[in-house]
């Protein structure tokens, strides 16, 4: 015990924000019987462990150990790694035998949840046991490249444009025949919509659903997410929930704190909410997540406001370009499922090619600016509701980064982004987005050689196991390996 007593002080893990957070959240703890100690995975997903009271004091000195074993799963947690191989299967000698890391909260993160009585949540960074950041941790993986873009004097922030669909459970799908195993994901619950659709931003279908969406207002509310908006989308029960712009990294936390108290208070109504992105069931069309971002400059103030005659500032011009260049190799970051490439198709409000256009929601990035208008920004449009995301943001980061740094020029704006034959097109599924981050050079350099491996080899073993049961091509409609392996996942 010695050994990992005070593991946080001694490895210097936290800013003197978090440690002022840590001595703020003793009063709220005497009112509370649990707290939810949890960590973003490689797919986006929180995992952890419920913490008593008296177990959540001693974490905030020492963290608590859990193993890594989860790192080893794809999507339908089959085992992708052999853990008992030396290096883990990893090639990296700290992590064979599927050793324990240590999960230490941050104190910043710490929320009181309103759907569950007496129960706190917070978020928590992966160490090892020499205090090093856990090398596959998405979080980390954000952390870092937001530093590299504050060294040159930038910092991102974002809002989140979020589709999904709200359900009515019908069948849990339990009987011992439909549980699944490791590999074999359960059968998909079945489930009813909860609306009509297809009138979009009908005042009377939000009203219809109105009742569903309070506790969850509430809940957004009480937990001091920046909410903004609720809209009626196309499909039937699916909505567009909208959120007030946050710093990169609270951007990203706001995300999975979204996605979770969603599926969770729905799931506790008897209801299904899910964020996979075109559901198999019949008039169910695609949802995406577009991400909305600018940059602020040392003064705090937005470094993509355009002067009179120009759609961005050279700085914002630079960040595009930037993500235009690197569409194709982020493919895997901001749509990272195999039914998410069902959204890219000409003509569909979802891009499929690297463009960018000034209010224009065909091309993969929207210009939303104005002369010395403090809110200008841009909105990228290619995500999936489904997507990691720290690995989502990250990847614009390091992208926009790039353009800044080397001064890149975007092509000409595009009226027709469709019609842009000279652009590049989007990978059109997870192999092909795969083929190319694989052999991406930029990637590589930002993020590293073992976390692409890593990512890859995770994302292959989906793919296989899809083209083992579907086969080698995408069929026309959404599979029933998609609904078992992502609608309740997601």
């Amino acid at each position: 015990m010695a050994e990992t007593r005070q593991f946080i002080e001694r490895h210097q893990l936290w800013s003197e924000a978090q440690q002022a957070a840590a001595e703020g959240i003793e009063a709220e703890l005497d009112g509370l019987e649990m707290v939810r100690v949890s960590w973003p995975d490689q797919h986006g997903l929180l995992r952890g462990k419920f913490l008593t009271a008296a177990a959540f004091r001693a974490a905030l000195a020492n963290g608590i150990e859990i193993t890594m074993a989860p790192f080893c799963f794809d999507t339908a947690n089959d085992i992708v790694f052999n853990p008992f191989i030396p290096g883990g299967g990893f090639g990296i000698p700290e992590l064979s035998g599927s050793p324990n890391v240590f999960m230490v909260p941050d104190p910043t993160t710490f929320k009181v949840l309103p759907w569950a009585d007496r129960t706190g949540w917070v978020l928590a960074d992966l160490y090892l046991r020499d205090g090093r950041p856990f090398p596959f941790a998405p979080r980390n993986i954000l952390r870092q490249a937001l530093a590299t873009l504050s060294r040159d004097g930038y910092q991102f922030v974002a809002g989140l444009e979020v589709e999904w669909y709200l359900s009515r459970l019908v069948d849990p799908m339990l009987a011992p025949e439909h549980l699944g195993g490791p590999g074999v994901p359960a059968a998909p619950p079945q489930v009813m919509p909860v609306a009509h659709g297809y009138s979009y931003m009908a005042e009377a279908h939000l009203d219809e659903i109105d009742p569903l969406l309070e506790p969850l207002r509430r809940a957004l509310i009480g937990l001091r997410l920046p909410l903004r908006t609720f809209d009626d989308e196309w499909g039937p029960g699916q909505v567009e929930t909208t959120f007030d712009v946050l710093p990169g990294l609270a951007c990203a936390d706001a995300m999975v704190l979204f996605r979770s108290a969603t599926k969770q208070i729905a799931r506790r109504a008897g209801h299904l909410a899910t964020f996979m992105s075109q559901p198999a069931i019949a008039g169910f069309c695609s949802s995406g997540w577009h991400l909305h971002m600018s940059l602020a400059d040392r003064e705090g103030q937005n470094a993509f406001t355009p002067a009179a005659g120009e759609p961005l500032s050279a700085v914002g011009r630079h960040f595009v370009a930037g993500l235009l260049e690197r569409g194709p190799a982020a493919s895997v970051f901001t749509t990272p499922t195999i039914n998410g490439y069902r959204r890219r198709r000409p003509y569909s409000l979802a891009p499929d090619r690297a463009t960018w256009g000034f209010d224009n929601r065909g091309a993969m990035v929207r210009v939303i600016s104005s002369p010395d208008d403090p809110t200008s920004h841009i909105e990228n449009r290619v995500g999936e509701p489904a997507a990691n995301p720290y690995l989502y943001l990250a990847s614009q980061v390091a992208a926009g980064h790039d353009g800044i740094a080397k001064k890149l020029d975007p092509p000409p704006i595009s009226d027709e982004p469709y019609s842009q034959s000279d652009r590049p097109v989007l990978p059109t599924t997870l192999w092909d987005a795969l083929a190319v981050l694989r052999e991406d050079p930029f990637y590589r350099a930002r993020f590293g050689d073992a976390f692409i491996d890593y990512l890859v080899a995770i994302k292959e073993s989906e793919v296989n196991r899809f083209q083992k049961a579907v086969g080698a091509e995408m069929p026309e409609t959404v599979s029933p390996w998609e609904q078992s392996e992502y609608f309740e996942l997601f």
